[in-house]
């Protein structure tokens, strides 16, 4: 897509003319002379990293991004001599605004991520505060180990992040918080110094992060101190900290008391206000060989919580709550709806609050027996109990539990339930009385909440709807804080259970604690941090929780209702469909998984679906200069988007942001003209019919190096990467299978500009099989050229020209689909563009027709149960790998693909568990973009299709994908229509084949009937 023209060819900002000579900028030059690591203080990363998963923004000074623990003390350094604080940030996932601030941020997520010793004997670990839970358990599976703090931002959590909250998780009943797991930290002090805090000497200065630069033991004065102060307080420490399992309230001075506690035990929770950890020694366990759910369904959340004492008393690893307004919302989501129907009864009906209570240990019969206790205790308490058993079943349940904190975001309303007085914990017997009590503060603030989460331990993640935009709605923020806090106090419970105190809590620790405590927490701070320069603000000295000046909400996104080229009704406008990004960073995971692939590849914010998010809302504020859609920060962020649809599947609060992006591009265009490269991408299907024509011309490039090298220097197309080569046979649709029976059912074809032009084989193989299978198959043509959905117009943001696709081929398809005529494609992209796309560009009836009876091949057979009117037979392949193409993934319709394969005899299926192939249409082809694109091929789908045997087909619907694996790995991708194909062939011949022989019998032995060509037919597929 066409470059702004304040940005060189690489993407990179031009620097500023002449010489900077603001203190901001002396200091960005010194941490640029004296890191290893990345240092940005551009206007573009401090607007993508002045907000996290809380309710705040705050710009930052500038981002650093250590390679080291060095880097980490220079940067502490550097910036204590220029009078500046530093913010330590692993994910950016707080849900409390402690990883923001106006300082320095430093990014431990990308540099800092390594496992640097491991005894498996010991059961010990020590890694990099960089590192991501999910990662890091994926290290030790093969070793029968785990680290069990399992947070529902597990896919990208930081293990620094996680041990700066004190973390728990759904599994806290049984195995604590993160402080019960951490052995030892390293931690860079406020004056640069570097020291070990252990529970032992074990731990010691020779398990650094950075064998170049030893740390060592904390000054022996600055131990004493804390125990002295421990002494001196433990009176009140036993008075005023609350008695429950969840409690992370301020720093953890009462744990000093207990045996064999250490400093870490201090510095665990303490937010990055004392130290900033540069590696951690974590305690691990083994892995349980069998788990099992037990799910039970409740008339009401109050029902539910009074049951939890007795479940509890059953020892589960885990009790979860779902209330009816997260389930609901869940239901609404193709990712989770399955699962939903699996646990409800009555049909499928959808039940209104759930607790899922999880057993586990190593053997079968015991857990086994838990349940049945748990079925036994729960008669005449639950409307029922459902088993799940197996580990699929059990993963969706927890994939849904997972995202339930983003779940309740997901609402499309100016109200959203935000996150400020859902960590507190209750003792369990008083948990109904919190439930009633709080609902009556929430009903007497003129709203409602979402409750959930960690019934186990008391810490209900309860989540009143409020807008932000509006001053009441600030206001009651503060009250119902005021109010539940209090509450939590009388039942003999902490506001602070799990995500930290942050500037949403802190300031009610003296409420809790206690004026003395709370002064002792001040001497904590300037015993480890005199000059307030590590993350001011949080727990010692805070802000009021509602201050004006640091809510996100200030920079109101409703000054700037533009015009829309696409439908964001659903959302209620563009602006609210941005601002559906909370940050919660789902979109960060590292895993394979459809979201998101450009970010994978780079581990760059700026790539990432909340990166572009944030873009958006930073431009739509004003905050990007006074044109939002020509700011070359915007374009940085959307420019890698592959428009893969991974976030409209994955994304918990439903960020759909391909779709964002053809609405970005619409509004460039009218700034920013078309290069003669994108022109010629997106007017392909008009030019398609001509090009066929002279296909063998066309195709010289890819034959001829220097016509290829000319192509890269004059249009951009990467002269490594041949272009699709063009049919000089296209599908015309002339042909027809023979049928058993002409007058059986219809079903229309629509086949699209790729595969008509550039793989007409598809087509006809899909005709085949469609005919084998009884149908009479009928090609969706109009007058003049073929049809098209549009896709290459939308990709180039020519809303208006994709509009006159798509309404031809409305109108040619409406005519099908009124006489109840099935309309099936080929291409995942294009196909599924009259799903998505065709229904936020055309609201009338036909085209809301038409988008609801569309189907891609593979998803019809199965719907129309096709299947078993077709005659397979055994193909010359043990097994085949599929590969799902993106839009497939996103839609769901990735399954029927393997279903269908599933039903020819004797083969093996299996999917590849890849993400993006990574060529996203003509992305592949740019010579900006090749590289990237190769990189997000490598991640796993390149090494997978390397790795297939001789006896193994590779299976891939998406004509991207089929020319991602040519190209890059010289192997062939099939579509589903020809691998069918194949197994229908007549003794390894195809139909065609078997129709030229019976020709060439009439011609020796006379005319043959069409019973006895079929019968022929029929005999040599048996």
């Amino acid at each position: 897509m066409t470059r702004p023209i304040s940005h060189d060819r690489a993407g990179t900002q031009r620097p500023r003319a002449g010489l900077d000579t603001r203190p901001e900028a002396r200091l960005e030059a010194r941490l640029r002379a004296g890191l290893q690591g990345e240092v940005r203080f551009d206007r573009f990363t401090r607007g993508l990293y002045s907000t996290d998963a809380s309710i705040y923004q705050v710009e930052p000074l500038g981002v650093v991004f250590p390679e080291s623990a060095g880097d980490v003390r220079r940067a502490v350094e550097l910036a204590g001599e220029h009078g500046t604080s530093v913010i330590v940030r692993g994910a950016g996932t707080s849900q409390s605004g402690q990883s923001i601030g106006r300082g320095v941020i430093l990014d431990t997520s990308r540099g800092l991520d390594g496992v640097l010793d491991f005894d498996p004997a010991a059961r010990r670990v020590v890694v990099e505060p960089g590192i991501v839970l999910d990662r890091l358990n994926a290290f030790l599976r093969p070793h029968g180990l785990f680290f069990p703090i399992d947070v529902a931002t597990a896919s990208r959590a930081t293990l620094g992040g996680m041990a700066g909250n004190n973390s728990a998780g759904s599994r806290s009943v049984r195995y604590g918080h993160m402080v019960e797991h951490v052995r030892g930290i390293e931690a860079v002090l406020a004056d640069g110094r570097r020291a070990w805090f252990g529970r032992d000497a074990r731990g010691g200065p020779a398990r650094t992060s950075d064998p170049r630069e030893g740390s060592g033991p904390p000054p022996a004065e600055l131990e004493a101190d804390l125990r002295a102060l421990h002494t001196r307080e433990a009176d009140e420490l036993a008075r005023r900290v609350p008695d429950v399992p969840r409690h992370v309230a301020g720093y953890a001075l009462h744990r000093l008391g207990r045996e064999g506690a250490g400093l870490s035990d201090l510095l665990v929770g303490s937010e990055g206000t004392l130290g900033l950890f540069t590696a951690l020694e974590l305690d691990l366990q083994p892995i349980p060989a069998v788990r099992a759910l037990g799910v039970c369904r409740f008339d009401g959340t109050a029902e539910a919580l009074a049951a939890v004492p007795a479940i509890v008393a059953l020892e589960p690893t885990a009790v979860e709550l779902f209330d009816a307004t997260v389930l609901g919302l869940a239901a609404q989501m193709p990712s989770f709806e399955r699962v939903l129907r699996q646990l409800g009864e009555d049909g499928g009906s959808r039940p209104r609050d759930i607790l899922v209570v999880e057993f586990a240990g190593d053997d079968p019969d015991a857990v086994s027996a838990s349940l049945s206790a748990l079925e036994s205790v729960m008669e005449g308490v639950a409307a029922g109990v459902a088993r799940a058993e197996s580990a699929e079943l059990q993963g969706r349940i927890w994939a849904l539990r997972k995202a339930g904190l983003n779940i309740s975001m997901s609402q499309p309303a100016a109200r959203k339930p935000l996150a400020f007085i859902e960590d507190c914990a209750i003792p369990l017997e008083r948990l109904p009385e919190w439930y009633r009590r709080l609902t009556e503060i929430i009903d007497r603030h003129a709203t409602h909440a979402v409750w959930y989460a960690h019934a186990s331990v008391g810490c209900l993640h309860v989540r009143p709807a409020l807008d932000l935009r509006e001053g009441d709605d600030v206001e009651r923020l503060r009250a119902i804080a005021v109010d539940a806090f209090s509450l939590a106090g009388e039942l003999g419970g902490s506001h602070s259970g799990e995500h930290g105190d942050g500037w949403i809590r802190s300031e009610f620790l003296e409420p809790m604690l206690g004026a003395r405590l709370v002064s002792a927490f001040g001497e904590i701070k300037r015993r480890f941090d005199p000059e307030d320069r590590l993350n001011p603000g949080k727990i010692v000295d805070p802000p009021r929780m509602n201050d004006a000046s640091l809510l996100r909400a200030r920079h109101g996104l409703e000054i700037r209702k533009l015009p829309t080229a696409l439908d964001w009704e659903k959302w209620g406008g563009f602006a609210p469909a941005v601002d559906m990004c909370n940050n919660n960073g789902t979109c960060l995971k590292r895993s394979p998984g459809v979201m998101c692939p450009s970010f994978r590849a780079t581990s760059d914010e700026r790539h990432s679906t909340r990166g572009r998010a944030n873009a958006l809302r930073l431009a739509l504020s004003g905050q990007l200069g006074d044109d939002p859609w020509t700011a070359p920060e915007l374009y940085e962020a959307m420019d890698l988007c592959l428009g893969c649809k991974g976030c409209r599947l994955e994304c918990p609060t439903g960020v759909d942001m391909a779709r964002m992006k053809v609405e970005f591009l619409h509004r460039l265009r009218a700034e920013q003209p078309l290069s003669p490269r994108d022109r010629a991408f997106a007017y392909l299907p008009r030019y398609a019919p001509l090009a066929s024509r002279l296909a063998p011309l066309v195709n010289l490039r890819n034959r001829i190096p220097a016509l290829a090298r000319l192509g890269e220097q004059v249009a951009g197309l990467a002269a490594d990467r041949p272009l699709p080569r063009w049919s000089s046979r296209p599908f015309s649709g002339a042909s027809r299978p023979f049928s058993p029976d002409p007058g059986g059912p219809r079903v229309a074809l629509f086949v699209d500009t790729f595969t008509r032009y550039f793989e007409p084989g598809i087509a006809r193989a899909a005709v085949r099989v469609l005919g084998g299978a009884g149908y009479r198959v009928e090609i969706a043509t109009t007058a003049g050229r073929p049809l098209c959905c549009g896709r290459t117009f939308l990709n180039a943001g020519l809303v208006e020209e994709a509009r006159i696709e798509l309404d031809r081929t409305v109108r040619a398809l409406s005519r099908f689909v009124a006489r109840g005529i099935p309309v099936v494609g080929l291409e995942p992209s294009c196909l599924l563009t009259l799903r998505d796309e065709l229904p936020a560009l055309d609201p009338g009836p036909e085209a809301a027709a038409v988008a609801e009876r569309a189907r891609l091949l593979p998803e019809w057979l199965v719907e129309e149960d096709a299947l078993s009117r077709l005659e397979l037979a055994p193909l010359p392949v043990r097994r085949v790998r599929v590969h799902g193409h993106c839009h497939e993934k996103a839609f769901g319709a990735d399954g029927p693909t393997l279903e269908v394969l599933g039903a020819i005899p004797d083969l093996e299926v299996e999917a590849i568990p890849a993400g993006c192939c990574g060529m996203a249409g003509s992305f592949g082809y740019e010579a900006e973009h090749a590289d990237i694109s190769r990189r997000v091929a490598e991640l796993e789908l390149l090494p997978a299709v390397r790795a297939l045997e001789a006896d193994e087909w590779l299976v891939t619907n998406g004509t991207s994908c089929r020319h991602q694996v040519a190209d890059l790995a010289d192997a062939r991708g099939r579509h589903v229509a020809t691998v069918l194909d194949a197994a229908s062939r007549p003794r390894g011949q195809s139909v065609d084949a078997a129709v030229r022989r019976l020709r060439k019998l009439r011609g020796r032995h006379g005319n043959l009937s069409v019973a006895e060509i079929l019968a022929f037919r029929d005999e040599g597929r048996r």
